[in-house]
């Protein structure tokens, strides 16, 4: 699957959640997150633009893969996911094979739908409340058409495509850790 995704920084999350409700969103759950990143023994994630994590879901576990960013101007790549039954055992499979624990984020996420859009309103500990507005997409078939549309929805929401922000939550906290 390619996940087709922007994120922005909130200063007025409350705003945001009335406009989504405004423009006919539906509300689909609150989700408690808890995600464990893992570095490759071969190479660098961080350097290579991939990722790695186990999530921890309401009692649901997942091992995702997601590739390097596909374009300059959003969070656009591959995503590989598959549900896990033992998190700690799937950690200490891959801490086996060589793949070292990086770091933790964990979040609280309100989910939406509108149409085929996905936007989540997130609560990121240690670094704030943001938006992400994705599409999941089978292939890279019109790509630029579904992220064109993701901007023109976050401009109605009165936020300006210059705001977008590119790095995941944990190469967030990376470089503020530096």
């Amino acid at each position: 699957m390619i996940e087709i995704e922007v994120k922005v920084g909130l200063d007025d999350p409350k705003r945001v959640e009335r406009s989504l409700i405004a423009f006919g969103a539906t509300p689909t759950g609150i989700e408690e997150q808890a995600d464990t990143y893992y570095n490759a023994p071969d190479r660098d994630f961080g350097k290579t633009d991939e990722a790695l994590r186990i999530r921890g879901e309401d009692n649901e576990y997942y091992l995702t893969y997601k590739g390097p960013k596909l374009d300059k101007i959003s969070k656009t790549r591959k995503e590989v996911e598959v549900s896990i039954n033992d998190a700690y055992s799937m950690g200490e499979i891959l801490s086996s094979l060589g793949f070292t624990p990086v770091r933790n984020v964990v979040k609280k996420r309100k989910k939406y739908r509108l149409g085929e859009l996905v936007i989540s309103l997130d609560e990121v500990r240690e670094l704030g409340s943001f938006m992400e507005v994705e599409f999941m997409a089978k292939d890279s078939h019109a790509n630029d058409e579904k992220l064109e549309s993701i901007f023109k929805f976050i401009e109605k929401l009165g936020i300006s495509r210059k705001s977008t922000i590119r790095e995941s939550y944990l190469e967030m906290m990376l470089n503020n850790e530096k």
